[in-house]
């Protein structure tokens, strides 16, 4: 969603543009922000079972903060200062999940020189979720405890992402609270965006999946099926069991009809 310039508005009005945007998640930018702008995340859905909001600011967010209305108040969420860091995402409890307002407060400027308040938005629908920061929201997918059959067989259903291959190396992001699984694929069942790609000169697939440092990943040979799902275009590991494992559960579950969902091994 892009939004007109705020320079096309009247200078006298005093009046707050609002926009209302219907997706569970999406993006919005905002070029040379002017005034205020009032940003309804309403989306169409009957059940009220989204109760927490994400908010990425991109890396060059310019011009404006972002605050939450809650009760008739305004909470601040982004400053202008802080929506520069590209890592950054807040997340806050929608207290009411049908209908969240967003307020973006254009700051004071002097010049009229280019700046865009643009920020990826995210409604979860697990209660766990909900916290000040995005290494709460990771915990659902970084459980940093191996899934349990029924957990697993139901991950291979539900995932954004389910992939077969191994560990070609983990790095760590103290200051993040990150790691990072830099996969080498054998064999892509699904994904939901093309994280996992193909290298032009080798041939070869790969794709990097986060998880939470505390978590301790740490490089191992075989192979492994990767599930887990995506927050803002990033990977983020689920369940994560050795591949003989996972078929010797699957083929089980089959057997005796527990199988959540069909699944091509072959």
């Amino acid at each position: 969603c892009c939004l007109d310039s705020g320079l096309s508005w009247e200078p006298r009005s005093r009046a707050v543009e609002q926009v209302h945007l219907r997706c569970t998640e999406g993006s919005l930018e905002w070029m040379y922000p002017a005034r205020a702008l009032r940003v309804v995340l309403e989306p169409n859905l009957s059940s009220a079972r989204h109760t927490t909001v994400c908010i990425k600011p991109a890396s060059d967010f310019q011009g404006a903060s972002i605050y939450v209305e809650h009760a008739g108040q305004l909470h601040l969420v982004v400053s202008e200062a802080e929506g520069a860091r590209s890592h950054h995402v807040s997340c806050f409890s929608a207290h009411t999940p049908q209908r969240v307002a967003l307020f973006l407060q254009a700051s004071p400027q002097r010049d009229i020189s280019r700046r865009m308040a643009s920020f990826q938005y995210e409604l979860l629908s697990n209660q766990s979720a909900a916290g000040p920061d995005f290494k709460k929201m990771a915990l659902v997918e970084a459980m940093c405890r191996p899934c349990d059959n029924v957990e697993l067989l139901m991950a291979i259903c539900s995932s954004d992402f389910v992939v077969k291959g191994s560990i070609r190396n983990v790095s760590h992001d103290s200051e993040n609270h990150m790691s990072q699984v830099d996969v080498s694929v054998q064999k892509v069942y699904r994904q939901k965006n093309r994280i996992f790609q193909q290298d032009e000169a080798s041939g070869e697939w790969r794709g990097p999946i986060r998880t939470l440092l505390q978590c301790k990943v740490k490089k191992g040979g075989g192979d492994f099926l990767f599930t887990g799902n995506e927050h803002f275009g990033e990977a983020w590991l689920g369940c994560a069991p050795r591949f003989k494992d996972f078929t010797f559960v699957y083929r089980a579950a089959r057997e005796r009809g527990a199988n959540p969902c069909e699944f091509q091994l072959n």
